[in-house]
């Protein structure tokens, strides 16, 4: 638990903040200084929703150098509880009770394949990346009371939960947390306690009201082409319930359309065309990607989000 180690001595010495690291899936990954009094706050607020206390046992086999393994150890210690000594693998086994447990989606397989995973786990919350629909319901058919996150590294993890099994995938605010949109339909997270106390993101929601949203995409992948827009997000969603890939959906400029969408895929170079036949006898024309582009690997951050390349940086990854 080294990495634990490390971590317990930044936040026990005499700094007001922890320096930590965005994801880089948007971007370049930057570097944080996130105010000890946040990430409190943060910890107080779910471990009141999970019920945590000196009795409860935790545990994140994820990093310690992203906010999601950070926040799991200052959960812990507010809480005077057990964290639980776990690898950072895909391969995630629960032998114990767990009262919480912190994963990414690349971890929940090795999960589903475990018969008393499901009964030994009190509360999962999920997050880093999306979870596909397939893998939704498998969690909900073997009975895991699980939760997606919303949030980011300036938030001191999640802000916001979804329970699985809401059909309608709405979030609900954290305690003390309210939300509004500003003109492009970005949330934006009004949070008092927090040092902050005001965030505007770029992603694009659905205002249920102050506590409550459905997320729909980022506002800086959005693609307009010949003025219909196109949410990646979405687009990508829809595919994924006919096409077993690992893809994303990006804008390319065009003469004629100013933006075109076009498909990334991890794969056959051979499977192109193939690709784009069956995205055109599945989806709206108007939403159809008019390119389907293959590449050797898609890269990938720690907790298993694809990192978007613009089309410029997917011409060195071409075969």
């Amino acid at each position: 638990m080294a990495g634990l180690n490390d971590f317990a001595e930044e936040w026990l010495s005499e700094n007001d903040f922890i320096v930590a690291h965005t994801s880089g899936s948007t971007g370049k990954p930057k570097e944080i200084k996130l105010p000890k009094a946040d990430m409190r706050v943060s910890a107080l607020a779910t471990n009141k929703r999970f019920h945590i206390n000196s009795g409860s046992t935790i545990a994140a086999p994820l990093s310690v150098n992203y906010i999601a393994g950070k926040m799991m150890w200052v959960r812990a210690h507010e809480a005077s509880c057990h964290l639980l000594d776990m690898p950072v693998s895909n391969e995630v086994i629960v032998s114990r009770d767990i009262d919480l447990l912190a994963v990414v989606p690349s971890q929940v397989e090795s999960l589903l394949s475990q018969p008393e995973a499901a009964g030994r786990i009190k509360n999962m919350i999920i997050g880093g990346a999306p979870l596909s629909a397939n893998l939704r319901t498998k969690l909900i058919e073997k009975g895991f009371n699980a939760y997606m996150t919303y949030g980011m590294t300036e938030t001191c993890s999640h802000v916001a939960l979804s329970k699985i099994s809401d059909t309608e995938n709405h979030f609900e605010a954290m305690p003390g947390i309210s939300f509004d949109c500003d003109e492009r339909e970005c949330l934006i997270i009004n949070a008092p306690q927090y040092s902050f106390r005001r965030l505007v993101t770029n992603d694009i929601v659905k205002l249920i009201d102050t506590t409550s949203f459905t997320w729909v995409g980022r506002y800086d992948n959005v693609i307009n082409s010949g003025g219909i827009k196109i949410s990646p997000e979405q687009l990508e969603n829809r595919i994924k319930e006919f096409l077993n890939l690992d893809f994303y959906v990006v804008g390319e400029p065009d003469e004629k359309w100013g933006q075109i969408a076009v498909m990334i895929f991890e794969g056959d170079k051979n499977r192109e065309l193939e690709i784009i036949e069956i995205l055109r006898s599945k989806l709206d024309h108007r939403l159809c990607p008019k390119k389907a582009i293959a590449v050797k690997s898609l890269p990938k951050t720690s907790n298993g989000k694809i990192r978007r390349m613009t089309i410029g940086e997917i011409k060195n990854q071409v075969y």
